[in-house]
């Protein structure tokens, strides 16, 4: 039977995604990638959200990944989808990262269905499910 494990992160979700590492040309010519401090700073606040909601160990099987994006409303109706940047794909790379750092299963890799929606809500914050699957 499958494992799931559902909660929600009340914040404001960071906006900043993955696709915003930078790259210099250091002394001996070869391209290196950095995070610029804001890049660092959503991760650091990613995995401080997500580290209570981490499981006692990894999966270690297939994984269902359900995301819901929820984002201050601003003048949008609530619980309207979010059709502006950023990407959902860019958003969801920072969140794997940070998962897969709290130990919610062993690789992003494992991530075999996802499903991914980013909302304007009175509620912001970011609602995850994942379901260990048996594979």
């Amino acid at each position: 039977m499958d494992r799931v494990h559902k909660f929600f992160m009340s914040m404001i979700p960071p906006t900043v995604t993955h696709q915003e590492k930078k790259v210099r040309v250091g002394k001996d010519g070869k391209p290196h990638f950095y995070e610029p401090e804001e890049l660092k700073a959503a991760r650091v606040k990613l995995r401080a959200y997500l580290g209570p909601f981490a499981p006692d160990a990894p999966a270690e099987g297939g994984v269902r990944l359900v995301v819901k994006w929820l984002f201050p409303r601003g003048s949008h109706p609530d619980g309207t989808y979010r059709t502006t940047k950023p990407d959902t794909d860019n958003l969801q790379k920072l969140l794997k990262d940070c998962m897969t750092a709290e130990r919610f299963w062993i690789d992003d890799a494992q991530v075999c269905c996802e499903i991914v929606e980013k909302f304007w809500a009175e509620k912001c914050g970011i609602y995850i499910e994942v379901t260990e699957l048996d594979t």
